[in-house]
């Protein structure tokens, strides 16, 4: 993406550093947009690669696919592999809790924290996305599984960790790319690993990951929208659930972080309570749906998932509401789910 950001910059005069247009990651939507609107027709026969849009160096792609589909991968030989994780199973008999209730239950225990029970910078992420192709000659969707951990520490210190790994399927070869092509990797191979000394956060991590999280809504939403929403800012409830997802690749949040999530969130309008969960990594949580207009395509249904005690953010999964043939792509497949961890 570095190349493309570069183009872009030298075609716009705007300092980096001014206004809301000031230097930042890409949200997963923006740089999905960026990377149709930079990338040329694929060579036939050979998948166009998936560059990973890196937040302080981290993976950050995007999405996973709904049905399993036996595909055979360059370098991998012949042996297939199942390229989809099925959309998550709402208990609709269990108990649903509004909102607002939930808001006052993060508030509540908010009001509860020690001077320690802070944010802390970075975040342990499990990520299931999608790589797609579009046009006649495309291969089907490939889901992407890894473990992300990223560390920034109060010296400037700090560590990067991406590991090919599916909780679901422990042992089991995971797809990878690399180089432009498909492949198998053992279940727990390292694909990045870097650490840095103190003094380097300034350096190495952005303005978002440096900019402790507001404890209250307005502010949070405040920050939410200069940080991740650009020019335009937050006006929808797909906008602030992209933006929560970069937040919480850059913080891992404390009590009162996470009451002012929950807060933004029942504000927000558009997310009906829709039942109990159990997430992939076999949490028990509370799904919200904003199944509302998602902008110009107008295709995907979004969930986000909270603990019913805390208020925690687990997980964010969004599904595709319409056919996309194109893409080879079916209503109700899922693009990406994100199951976020302490």
């Amino acid at each position: 993406m570095s190349e493309e950001l570069e183009l872009l910059r030298q075609a716009d005069p705007v300092s980096a550093g001014e206004g809301p247009w000031r230097d930042r990651p890409l949200t997963a939507r923006a740089e999905a947009g960026l990377r149709a609107l930079t990338a040329g027709p694929a060579p036939r026969g050979r998948p166009r690669p998936v560059r990973r849009r890196l937040v302080m160096g981290l993976t950050a792609v995007s999405a996973a696919a709904v049905a399993a589909v036996a595909l055979t991968f360059s370098g991998a030989g012949s042996s297939p592999a199942v390229a989809a994780p099925v959309a998550l199973a709402l208990h609709a008999d269990a108990p649903s809790v509004p909102l607002d209730v939930l808001a006052r239950r993060a508030e509540a225990r908010a009001r509860t924290a020690g001077a320690g029970d802070g944010p802390r910078r970075g975040s342990h992420l499990q990520s299931w996305y999608m790589s797609m192709e579009s046009g006649p000659d495309a291969d089907p969707p490939v889901t992407v599984p890894e473990e992300s951990i990223t560390r920034w520490h109060a010296d400037g210190s700090g560590s990067e960790l991406v590991v090919a790994t599916d909780p679901r399927h422990p042992g089991r070869p995971v797809i990878h790319e690399a180089d432009g092509r498909w492949r198998t990797v053992s279940d727990g191979k390292v694909l990045h690993r870097k650490t840095y000394p103190a003094g380097s956060e300034a350096q190495h991590s952005g303005l978002a990951s440096r900019t402790r999280p507001a404890t209250d809504a307005a502010g949070l939403r405040d920050q939410l929208s200069w940080l991740y929403g650009g020019a335009g800012g937050l006006h929808t409830t797909p906008e602030l659930l992209s933006a929560l997802s970069s937040f919480r690749r850059e913080w891992t949040p404390g009590p009162r972080e996470t009451a002012a999530v929950v807060r933004v969130l029942a504000d927000a309008g558009g997310l009906r309570q829709a039942g109990a969960v159990t997430d992939r990594l076999g949490r028990r949580g509370l799904a919200y749906v904003y199944d509302g207009r998602d902008g110009a395509a107008d295709a995907t249904r979004q969930m986000v998932i909270l603990d019913p005690r805390t208020g925690d953010l687990l997980g964010l999964e969004i599904t595709f509401t319409r056919d996309d043939p194109d893409s080879k792509v079916k209503a109700g497949e899922v693009m990406s789910y994100e199951a976020w961890m302490p």
